[in-house]
């Protein structure tokens, strides 16, 4: 196994790093934000935001990644084009973090859903008693706390889609996994270079794995 290649192609692939990381923040922020509204209409007292919010998460739970990458990488242009009348191009980022949101926010809508339903009840009847109405308790009382009891399962999904980034190479993006294996592919050293994305998933995945553990324990105190 020789190695002396991977020195030489550190820039590229840091750059394919930040660009994996940049994915995932806007998609976990943009995932959650969705999911969370997702999550107040599947608990609404209105039956068809109810079953909108239902359709939607077991749509997207019932459909693989890969597929709604490529989906939003051709149609989003295409629906642009046909609102607008002319094509606007997006790029490859936009559509693929367009992408991770919708389909993150399925996840994380059952995540914050749980975490809401968690919470007492006498917790919104407090609030209402305090002259609150339902936005204001549910922003004030009731989600604060439910976001804490939720944050290790929150960010254990967010671990998970730190490792379904690498699926953006069947549309031509050079994240890290990616620019590792067109770096190999140059040099000839496909499996160090793939070797080498393979540990550094993991050394990332197991060290923030470790640390939600450590969280978990120290918010069950």
């Amino acid at each position: 196994m020789d190695l002396s290649n991977i020195g030489p192609a550190l820039p590229g692939l840091i750059d394919g790093m930040i660009l994996t990381l940049e994915l995932l923040f806007f998609a976990v922020i943009g995932g959650v934000a969705l999911g969370t509204l997702l999550a107040l209409a599947r608990m609404s007292s209105n039956p068809v935001l109810s079953r909108l919010a239902g359709f939607y998460v077991n749509y997207f739970r019932s459909i693989p990644l890969l597929l709604v990458i490529t989906w939003f990488y051709f149609m989003v242009p295409f629906i642009i084009g046909w609102i607008t009348g002319r094509p606007t191009p997006i790029g490859a980022f936009t559509s693929c973090l367009i992408a991770f949101m919708m389909f993150e926010a399925a996840y994380y809508c059952e995540i914050v859903r749980a975490g809401i339903q968690s919470i007492s009840k006498g917790q919104a009847n407090a609030a209402y008693a305090l002259g609150m109405n339902y936005s204001q308790a549910m922003r004030l009382i009731i989600l604060p706390q439910a976001f804490r009891k939720m944050m290790p399962l929150l960010l254990m999904q967010s671990i998970i889609l730190f490792q379904d980034t690498s699926l953006v190479y069947a549309v031509g993006m050079m994240d890290f996994l990616n620019t590792a294996r067109s770096k190999g592919d140059i040099v000839g050293q496909p499996h160090e270079f793939l070797l080498l994305a393979g540990a550094v998933y993991f050394l990332i995945s197991f060290s923030a794995s470790m640390l939600v553990k450590r969280l978990q324990k120290k918010l069950a105190v």
